[in-house]
């Protein structure tokens, strides 16, 4: 068992590139606990009022893990055992950032989390949203060139899936000897599609298993994982030949919907879409129009 401390700026780096110093060597087989920061990085606190931050420093990942025998065209098999969060976390409408940029003012969410629930502080009362935690940032360092954090490349990295679960397996593609993987972004929840452009943002403790690959020549990242059935759902629909367009249609009709019978903000609908509402595309073959839904699980708006 070998510990990693996200929380020692050592350990940490804010770009992909082959040339990241290895904070620790580890062969196939091994079991890792890593200790990882929000995707602010510690910037944001409980007690934060707004979104005051240094973007540089945003979304560090932890890592890179050198996989000891590994060489390019292998692949590295992440078995996630536990994800364990933080007991508070963050959401955030950012301007200029999100399916509805600049649409709403900038605001800072917090949110307390315990027993098995999210629950908004002095926001969304009544409301509580089921944790899912999952890592939205895990990835492999490239062969060639540097990317920032975001978006996400070939080699996995800002995926924000939460799929990226406890009890999944994540193959990622080695593109350099050692594979070079980091991690970073935990997230307590997240719909589908994470709309506002933050989930439930905290940070976690996280246990995996790594497993080296031979020859698997992998392109892209594989996730095999469990996914949770949320019983009944509402879902509001866009319907337009621009699926973005459609996205947003969808979005904002849901926006619409929750504010209307729940009684709340247009702002606070935002995040319950962000948190808890999944973004998925319904049609793409009839063209020339397309539709997504917005699906929300009814067991989350029900007070």
């Amino acid at each position: 068992m070998f510990d990693i401390d996200g929380f020692d700026d050592k350990n940490l780096h804010f770009s992909w590139n082959a040339i990241n110093k290895p904070v620790i060597y580890i062969n196939d087989g091994d079991v890792l606990n890593i200790n990882i920061p929000d995707s602010s990085t510690n910037q944001i606190r409980y007690d934060s009022r707004d979104m005051k931050i240094d973007n540089s420093r945003v979304d560090a990942a932890v890592g890179p893990v050198y996989i000891n025998g590994s060489e390019p065209g292998d692949a590295i098999e992440v078995e996630i055992y536990d994800i364990k969060t933080g007991g508070w976390g963050w959401s955030a409408i950012i301007n200029n950032f999100g399916l509805l940029k600049n649409k709403y003012n900038e605001r800072l969410f917090i949110w307390d989390i315990e027993n098995g629930y999210a629950r908004g502080v002095n926001f969304l009362k009544g409301i509580k949203i089921p944790l899912n935690p999952f890592i939205g940032i895990i990835g492999t360092a490239p062969a060639l060139g540097k990317y920032e954090m975001i978006p996400p490349q070939h080699f996995g990295g800002n995926m924000d899936n939460r799929l990226i679960r406890s009890g999944s397996k994540v193959l990622l593609p080695v593109n350099v000897n050692g594979g070079l993987i980091s991690f970073s972004d935990p997230h307590a929840s997240q719909g589908d599609g994470e709309v506002c452009g933050t989930a439930i943002e905290t940070s976690a403790v996280l246990k995996i298993k790594i497993r080296l690959i031979k020859n698997r020549n992998l392109k892209t990242p594989i996730i095999y994982s469990n996914e949770n059935y949320s019983g009944n759902v509402i879902a509001t629909t866009g319907i337009n030949n621009d699926i973005y367009k459609a996205a947003v249609e969808a979005t904002s009709e849901m926006i619409n919907y929750l504010s209307r019978e729940l009684n709340i903000t247009e702002e606070e609908s935002y995040i319950l879409c962000s948190v808890a509402g999944n973004l998925r595309i319904s049609e793409i073959v009839d063209e020339p129009n397309f539709v997504v839904s917005m699906v929300m699980p009814e067991n989350v708006i029900s007070k």
